[in-house]
């Protein structure tokens, strides 16, 4: 029997792609299936269209939440609602074909210990030369950004092959509730201290120091339309970019080692000038992030704690990605 999947969709005045989403859902070739939506405090008709377009005979609920508590409390909340063994994170303008899932799930089947899959992400406005890449796993890279591999490249069939990637983005990833009841901290799967931005990096660093694979499964191909992206910074609103810059820090401040601190450090002093330098000229909405930092040092030093004391995968074995943008996958058997 196929294992269930529990789709989640965190809305936030998200109404205008919502529908579309849903109807893509309805699509969905895999059974069974259900579907949670969690609406952080829509000021639109997110709620609405949600339960005007909720796919024919799909079993689920909308969870309306009286506050926005971002990505993560809403995906937190509708993992808690969901009750399938499986969960895929989708975003509200995310669009997966028909086979999405059970490609998905072919690819975990594959991969000893397989936390989570992830699949070929496309820009749903296709550039110049054709479809644009969106997201084909995650990649690390000395200065600790994590970037979408492909991200906004033409499609010319590259990144073709099943690998093993980093992590996965949360727009469109399918996760094993196994996994996620594994290395989760104090019941809390995703940290709700992101509210936005970096919490899927965050989680991909937990579950590879847990020991947990993340895969990236080609075949599977859905849509994305995505709108934030680090050339429109200046369009974002200050909350976003708020975000943005402490959870750069965040993230660090949970994972790194002595080891990688010392030799990224080149990489890292001089991408933290250049923030900075941003933040003071252009941005100085930005700088409560730093203020925040240090006003939760407390709190974040107790959650590296409970961190770093529960994983089994040592530092260099991490390191690694920071050099690699996928590796082979090992083979059942």
């Amino acid at each position: 029997m196929s294992p269930g999947v529990s789709i989640v969709v965190v809305t936030h005045d998200s109404c205008r792609t919502l529908a579309r989403t849903l109807a893509a859902v309805g699509d969905l070739a895999h059974r069974p299936l259900e579907l949670v939506v969690v609406d952080c405090a829509s000021r639109d008709e997110s709620r609405e269209v949600a339960r005007d377009c909720w796919p024919d005979g799909m079993p689920g609920r909308v969870v309306p939440l009286t506050e926005n508590r971002g990505f993560a409390g809403g995906t937190n909340t509708g993992i808690a609602a969901a009750g399938h063994p499986w969960i895929l994170s989708l975003n509200p303008d995310a669009v997966p074909r028909a086979d999405f899932l059970e490609r998905l799930l072919a690819a975990a089947d594959a991969v000893p210990r397989c936390g989570a899959v992830t699949g070929r992400l496309m820009r749903t406005v296709a550039g110049p030369a054709g479809p644009v890449l969106d997201a084909c796993g995650m990649r690390l890279v000395p200065t600790w950004r994590h970037l979408d591999r492909g991200s906004g490249q033409p499609d010319r069939g590259q990144l073709c092959r099943r690998a093993r990637v980093f992590g996965g983005t949360g727009a469109a990833t399918l996760l094993r509730r196994e996994a996620l009841a594994d290395v989760a901290i104090e019941g809390e799967v995703f940290d709700e201290a992101f509210h936005s931005f970096r919490e899927d990096a965050e989680l991909a660093f937990r579950l590879r120091e847990r020991g947990w694979e993340v895969v990236y499964e080609p075949t599977a191909v859905a849509l994305h339309e995505r709108f934030n992206l680090p050339e429109r910074r200046r369009a974002m609103p200050a909350a976003v970019n708020f975000h943005s810059l402490k959870n750069r820090y965040l993230l660090r401040l949970y994972h790194q080692t002595v080891a990688n601190f010392l030799w990224t450090l080149p990489f890292t002093l001089w991408r933290d000038a250049l923030a900075l330098g941003w933040v003071l000229v252009a941005e100085r909405s930005s700088l409560s992030a730093y203020a925040w930092l240090w006003r939760e040092r407390r709190r974040i030093r107790a959650r590296r704690r409970a961190i770093q004391s529960r994983r089994t995968v040592p530092g260099r074995a991490i390191d690694r990605w920071f050099l690699r943008a996928e590796l082979a996958c090992p083979s059942r058997g």
